[in-house]
């Protein structure tokens, strides 16, 4: 396998406020005695980075590459999911999605989008900086509402709606275009970009923009039953990153995909971790070294 490198690991579910957890040195040095190459960075978490510093001096990115590397490490990516979220929030989740935003923006929609963008702009000059060619994120939801066809959606609301949605991405695909960086939007629930045919719609609706790319996680699609080895087949041009996450589908009598409104450890689909769940890696990674 000449392509896939690793393991690494996402950041963002580790960092707290406890050694080894509460900054980039100590865990870098605990990801590296558990035998990871690589870390993704989230690009929200100013103790690991500085995102408008990064931006703004290639001499802050080759030192917090350098400090990276003491340790036998390597930067996989940026994320920007939690700002690439805010970039297209539905009024219905308006305030639960404020817990993501800095306190001087929370309530302020606009303001609060405006940041966003730039914060994901921001990140495709720092990924350049920092040599990476890949960058990770959300699309950000305006039709989760409208996932159930029930009331009947208006004629011509998911159209606007990816339309809208398009608008608000293509000024920030256009800054990544010229820093060489792909974008590569997490296909998962409670985003707009859910699945396959909701990938094609927000493509198209973008021209078929060049920096729209995939981030894989099969352990989605199973809560949703699609078929995650097809979507290789299918998508497999597109897809510039990769995450290694199980999950499991168990329904009964009394709950399924929508999961009745439970917490994670007792629905029908939940999470697991690699090995754990019901995800058929092993055909995955044949799957994606058959593609190159």
């Amino acid at each position: 396998m000449k392509t896939i490198k690793g393991p690494a690991i996402f950041l963002a579910q580790f960092m707290g406020d406890e050694a080894p957890f509460n900054s980039l040195e100590s865990i870098c040095q605990w990801a590296a005695d558990l035998g990871y190459k690589g870390i993704q960075i989230p690009t929200w978490d100013d103790r690991l980075i500085d995102l408008k510093t990064a931006a703004e001096s290639k001499t802050y990115c080759d030192d917090l590459k350098g400090k990276v590397k003491e340790f036998g490490l390597e930067i996989t990516e940026l994320s920007t999911h939690l700002q690439g979220q805010l970039v297209a929030v539905h009024p219905a989740y308006d305030l639960m999605f404020d817990a993501f935003a800095p306190d001087h923006l929370k309530g302020n929609y606009k303001a609060r989008t405006e940041w966003a963008i730039q914060q994901v702009k921001d990140a495709a000059i720092a990924s350049k900086r920092l040599g990476l060619k890949a960058h990770a994120t959300f699309s950000g939801s305006l039709l989760w509402p409208a996932i159930h066809p029930w009331p009947q959606q208006q004629k011509g609301l998911i159209d606007l709606g990816f339309k809208e949605l398009a608008n608000r991405w293509l000024p920030i695909l256009d800054v990544y275009k010229d820093n060489g960086v792909a974008v590569c939007y997490e296909v998962h629930p409670v985003e707009d970009i859910h699945d396959g045919d909701t990938f094609e719609r927000f493509l198209a609706a973008t021209n078929n923009h060049e920096s729209v790319n995939i981030l894989y996680d099969p352990s989605h699609f199973v809560l949703q039953q699609l078929d995650y080895i097809r979507y290789i087949d299918h998508y497999h041009e597109f897809i510039k990153a990769f995450h290694v996450k199980d999950s499991e589908f168990k329904p009964t009598g009394k709950k399924g995909a929508f999961g009745g409104y439970n917490d994670w450890k007792n629905r029908a689909g939940r999470y697991r971790s690699p090995g754990d769940g019901q995800v058929d890696f092993k055909t995955i990674f044949s799957k994606l070294t058959e593609y190159g």
